[in-house]
């Protein structure tokens, strides 16, 4: 009779468990989220920051995110030749790397990459000064750590996030392109015809609105982890890995919710 019992209420507590781990964590968030509004009017701090930390996410991920573009670029165009070939127009080529590119390819792929890169560091870092008690004695000298630590960072990746999509999404058209002309033959004319016959002004306002979603993604969640991080390096090396594991799947989650929101008010 005990075992029974305990059986059955061995799964009531893992659902009291994860209720009160998600109750707190929505707590904490939102008690972060209003200390990020609040920490606004002290731009005296957070500006000369916010500079420093934009200069450092866009020129130091300018690489790594042209790379991943370009090679989108030019395996979305090798396949197409291998799809489409002998069956479609060629100047078809132009409009499935093209839109290919803007719709999907760039912002998803920025995304996942800053969120590896970027997202490990914000958390690595501000998980480091946690247990290291840095944050605890910012703390104590009467300084706000949102306004000296996170919300430089947020608002960092907010700036240099979409600038950085916008680059990879004209560089991975411009190496498909090559690829293009390179593979198929693809003439100028026939790739800006395809690409101009199926261009929309939505697709370009649909990739922005993507990339400010996800640069909040890469930054909003890892600065949260982080900041709350706890039992010391291996505390650290926990919320670095969550970090980049939630940041991701918030990414993929969001990247299909305003596809089902903005591609379907628009049609």
């Amino acid at each position: 009779m005990s075992n029974g019992a305990a059986l059955t209420l061995d799964p009531l507590r893992l659902v009291a468990r994860w209720s009160l781990r998600t109750a707190d964590h929505v707590g904490r968030f939102s008690f972060l989220i209003a200390d990020m509004f609040r920490g606004l009017a002290e731009w005296r701090t957070w500006v000369p920051r916010t500079l420093e930390q934009a200069t450092a996410v866009g020129y130091g991920s300018l690489f790594i995110v042209l790379l991943v573009a370009g090679f989108a670029g030019a395996v979305t165009s090798l396949q197409t030749g291998y799809q489409f070939t002998g069956t479609l127009p060629l100047y078809y080529a132009g409009a499935v790397i093209s839109e290919s590119m803007i719709l999907e390819l760039g912002p998803v792929l920025t995304g996942l990459i800053l969120a590896g890169r970027i997202g490990a560091r914000y958390a690595a870092e501000l998980g480091s000064m946690r247990v290291t008690e840095q944050i605890d004695a910012l703390e104590s000298l009467g300084r706000s750590p949102v306004t000296h630590l996170l919300l430089p960072r947020i608002l960092a990746g907010v700036i240099a996030i979409p600038a950085l999509v916008v680059l990879a999404n004209a560089f991975g058209i411009v190496v498909g392109y090559i690829t293009a002309k390179s593979s198929l033959g693809l003439t100028y004319a026939d790739f800006e015809f395809g690409a101009r016959y199926f261009f929309k002004p939505l697709d370009l306002w649909y990739s922005l609105v993507k990339s400010y979603a996800f640069a909040g993604a890469v930054t909003i969640i890892p600065c949260y982890i982080g900041f709350n991080t706890q039992q010391g390096a291996e505390g650290v090396g926990r919320a670095t890995t969550q970090a980049v594991v939630a940041s991701s799947v918030t990414i993929l989650l969001l990247d299909t919710i305003l596809t089902k929101l903005i591609l379907g008010t628009a049609k």
